[in-house]
């Protein structure tokens, strides 16, 4: 229904989809004339780093195409129409996933495979079939860890009224902080990403996975291949949590 409604203006979904573009080629940027500055980051070259960036930018952009809006559960309960979305024989977490749902997203997702295409193309990787299913799996549970990041954060509005911008530090900023090495944040934050907010298991792991290199900073080598666990157990925790939400909702008018 929503991808009827947005194609009625043609021309304003290309430019809205051309505009969310630009902001990709524009962060893409900066981590070229970045890596031009530093040469290597963390031992990584530019190339090394725009397969970091290529794993989280679409990772996190396909996981904001299809869970997204749940950032917008808040709306929902001031304005009373999740009132009306629990009386449907659809789950609510799906239509409020879908609410608004536009082609636009897209925008994101395709420029951002485009870049992880030319930087697999570009890095010095021996491939083989188990390689190259291992990255198929790595880049599935990223999607799937940051969809469920989506959901839990935004469970957060069921609590706190204005809790969406608090959700986006850790939506929208940990995209931010995922499209560099992360091992130029330190030990500590790399620790954090990786035991507490699982983040690393979204392009670092995958990167070193895919690169063949130990980490830099000497975490165990078994991490990397365990980003479908991680992302099982994260959507686990993210539907218990939203079942929480719910459980303790009583209406816009309570």
């Amino acid at each position: 229904m929503w991808v009827r409604a947005f194609a009625q203006y043609p021309l304003s979904l290309v430019l809205m989809s051309l505009a969310v573009t630009v902001s990709v080629l524009t962060q893409v940027g900066a981590v070229v004339i970045l890596f031009g500055h530093a040469d290597t980051l963390a031992g990584f070259s530019v190339m090394e780093g725009l397969l970091v960036f290529g794993l989280a930018s679409s990772a996190f952009g396909t996981a904001d195409m299809f869970a997204g809006s749940v950032e917008r559960l808040g709306n929902h309960i001031r304005s009373g129409t999740l009132d009306a979305m629990l009386i449907r024989p659809v789950s609510p977490l799906v239509q409020v996933a879908a609410d608004e749902f536009s082609p636009r997203r897209l925008g994101k997702v395709v420029p951002a495979l485009a870049i992880l295409g030319i930087a697999l193309s570009g890095v010095d990787v021996e491939w083989s079939v188990a390689k190259a299913g291992l990255l198929v799996s790595m880049m599935l549970s990223g999607t799937f860890i940051c969809a469920a990041i989506w959901v839990i954060t935004g469970c957060l509005q069921f609590f706190i009224a204005g809790a969406r911008e608090a959700a986006n530090s850790l939506t929208y900023g940990g995209q931010a902080l995922t499209e560099y090495p992360i091992a130029i944040y330190g030990q500590e934050i790399v620790r954090s990403v990786t035991y507490v907010v699982p983040l690393a298991f979204v392009s670092w792991q995958p990167a070193l996975l895919v690169l063949d290199r130990p980490d830099p900073l000497g975490m165990p080598e078994q991490l990397r291949y365990l980003g479908p666990v991680v992302a099982v157990l994260l959507c686990v925790c993210a539907g218990l949590t939203w079942r929480f939400g719910l459980r303790h909702y009583r209406s816009t008018g309570s």
